[in-house]
């Protein structure tokens, strides 16, 4: 019944996993590789846009330099130097069978993070689309400022691996669909690896707090699990479009999926879906701070739509400059929203528990009474 989100999609975001491109001797799976390009082809002859959103590159840098590990950081930059040429030539390869432009993207998350690239990233995926050319992304490990790990622990960044990746590209293009192509059939009730009376759910009507904890860690050979793929399938569901995993390793997967199978997971858009401006707060942005807030506060946030003014708030953490985005956390210790904050830190610790009229008495002026204002706050949950 709900399969005709699928056929009928229009824009569509494709995923390949690590574990899906490579065989069981970590080498590429041309076979497979071609399969899914003939798939790709055929949705192209339908008249569909397609994006390809692909991991490979860091485990084609490690065959070619002989090496079994990338523990070290440099190395695994240097990795995915050497492997993305090679994998960027065997999809140009393919498509070229079938007359078919390819173009390669790779991106950091201040990509996403500022906004004015954010929005110059979107013009251009969509002129790619126009010229009927396929866009291939991957996340540019070579220059990615998240590799560096503990000298940026505090932090949060918008996508630290391919599957929110493919998410944060899907909801920027307001794509139609997401196609997850990874090692396992779809979302079961608990993993199969350790319990084989796991059932797998064929339909996710709404991504719940006990839905997301069905998530796993992640898998040998990649870096996400289902924990991502969930929180890629939440983004995209809650930014108006269908979610779908299933397993790449299926024989023509692709082109099961889009002929309307009952195969994989399949995540129902939200009904109240995230305006663009509210995506990119949400989830398309670095956060650098935090700020705590009292009860009252988060429930006049959560469910009646108002904004943050100083007397709900509790604590301030890490520093941050006016108009940044910060996470708001309750008392919990639970990320529930985040926003466009109208002080800096140092000045939301002189004002927190205040009212509004007391504000130009702590700091000397007075811009907004709160301290985020309604508009650009994103609820979370």
């Amino acid at each position: 019944m709900d399969r005709h989100l699928i056929t009928d999609a229009q824009r569509i975001v494709i995923k390949f996993g690590t574990n899906i491109l490579t065989n069981d001797e970590g080498q590429v799976s041309l076979p497979r590789v071609y399969s899914f390009i003939e798939d790709v082809y055929k949705l192209k002859k339908q008249g569909k846009d397609v994006i390809l959103v692909t991991s490979g590159a860091v485990g084609l840098g490690k065959k070619k330099l002989g090496i079994d590990s990338t523990d070290a950081i440099a190395m695994k930059q240097a990795c995915a130097a050497i492997g993305q040429s090679k994998l960027m030539s065997i999809y140009e390869s393919g498509f070229e069978q079938y007359n078919l432009l390819v173009a390669q993207i790779l991106l950091t998350e201040d990509d996403f993070a500022l906004r004015r690239k954010y929005l110059s990233l979107r013009t251009t995926l969509n002129k790619l689309l126009e010229l009927n050319v396929i866009p291939i992304i991957n996340q540019n490990d070579t220059v990615s400022v998240i590799q560096l790990g503990d000298e940026l622990e505090e932090i949060d960044v918008c996508f630290s691996d391919n599957d929110k990746l493919s998410a944060l590209v899907a909801s920027e293009i307001n794509a139609d669909l997401l196609l997850t192509l990874s090692d396992v059939d779809g979302l079961y009730d608990s993993n199969p690896k350790e319990n084989p009376d796991a059932k797998i759910l064929k339909v996710v009507e709404k991504l719940t707090q006990d839905i997301m904890n069905y998530g796993s860690s992640a898998s040998a050979g990649g870096r996400g699990g289902m924990k991502t793929k969930l929180e890629a399938a939440r983004l995209v569901t809650r930014s108006g479009a269908t979610s779908v995993i299933a397993n790449g390793k299926i024989p023509n997967i692709v082109r099961k999926v889009f002929s309307g199978e009952d195969i994989g997971t399949i995540f129902l858009p939200d009904k109240d879906m995230l305006s663009g401006k509210r995506r990119w707060i949400g989830y398309a942005t670095n956060v650098f701070g935090k700020i705590y807030v009292n009860d009252g506060a988060k429930d006049a946030i959560i469910n009646q739509q108002k904004s943050l003014l100083p007397i709900g708030v509790v604590q301030v953490k890490n520093e941050f400059d006016k108009g940044e985005v910060i996470s708001i956390y309750d008392e919990n210790d639970q990320e529930f929203a985040r926003g466009i904050v109208n002080y800096n830190s140092e000045d939301c610790r002189k004002i927190i528990g205040f009212h509004s009229n007391d504000i130009e008495d702590k700091i000397g002026h007075k811009n907004y009474d709160a301290i985020i204002t309604k508009d650009n706050i994103t609820v979370l949950i």
